[in-house]
């Protein structure tokens, strides 16, 4: 019985009679509209959820869940933006520029200033930028933003010989004109040849589901993208870790000689 009343409310949610973000009816309005004891009726609320179609905040009741309008992002370069990628938020580093064929869709791509801190790399960015683990590294952290809705968390790291050798800027606040691949080939010669992504999917943590606005239970996790980007001599440059939620998040791989239409 409790799948039968799941699937009544799933046809309500489809069908907008329940309104993404309006609330379910009590659960003692649900027992006596159905006729089904409390157990049942908690059985279907679960269901849903399980779905992702609904969700439930402590002391408020349960709503349907706002789906979010996906972001797009292709990962692979763009041959017009070498060391780039195509569909992205203008910022500090990580995916390149800002794709303007993207102005078509009307999304609007915010971030804040960089936030800089000097600190220890632990395995993973020592590992990544070939550096002594607890050596000391910059890094440059945005929280990014599509249509005013939290997009991605972003992290760049990189050696803190940099600064050592004259990239002093990359301890400043602020964005840098041009961005920092540009910077580190204008100041210190380091042409970015090429990058490697490694995604991994996992459990959001406190603050990133606090920033997402993500249930605390862990049902809708985020990809985590570790992207090494590396210089003529074939050497790590800097090491940028990504954090998007699965529910607002796609990607698109392109391989060979591809359409690049959109509506293709």
């Amino acid at each position: 019985m409790y799948r039968q009343i799941a699937e009544d409310l799933r046809r309500q949610i489809d069908s907008s009679t329940l309104a993404p973000g309006q609330q379910l009816p009590t659960e003692l309005e649900l027992r006596e509209h159905y006729g089904a004891s409390r157990n049942t009726v908690r059985d279907a609320i679960k269901w849903l959820t399980t779905l992702g179609l609904v969700e439930t905040k402590p002391g408020q009741g349960t709503f349907v869940v706002q789906k979010i309008d996906p972001f797009v992002t292709t990962l692979t370069a763009d041959p017009k933006r070498p060391g780039g990628t195509k569909i992205v938020i203008p910022g500090d580093d990580g995916y390149g520029k800002v794709d303007r064929s993207q102005a078509e869709h009307r999304r609007k791509l915010t971030y804040t200033d960089p936030q800089i801190e000097i600190q220890k790399a632990d395995y993973m960015v020592a590992e990544q930028l070939r550096v002594a683990n607890g050596s000391q590294v910059i890094s440059r952290h945005q929280r990014r933003y599509v249509d005013g809705t939290p997009w991605s968390l972003q992290t760049s790291f990189y050696p803190m010989g940099f600064v050592l050798k004259g990239a002093d800027q990359l301890i400043q606040a602020g964005d840098i004109k041009g961005g920092t691949v540009k910077y580190l080939a204008d100041t210190l010669g380091l042409r970015q040849v090429g990058y490697r992504d490694w995604i991994t999917v996992r459990a959001p943590d406190a603050t990133e589901a606090m920033f997402f606005n993500l249930p605390q239970d862990g049902r809708v996790g985020v990809f985590q993208i570790y992207r090494t980007a590396f210089d003529q001599t074939g050497t790590p440059m800097l090491l940028t870790v990504t954090v998007l939620p699965t529910d607002r998040n796609q990607f698109i791989v392109n391989v060979g000689d591809v359409s690049t239409n959109p509506d293709s």
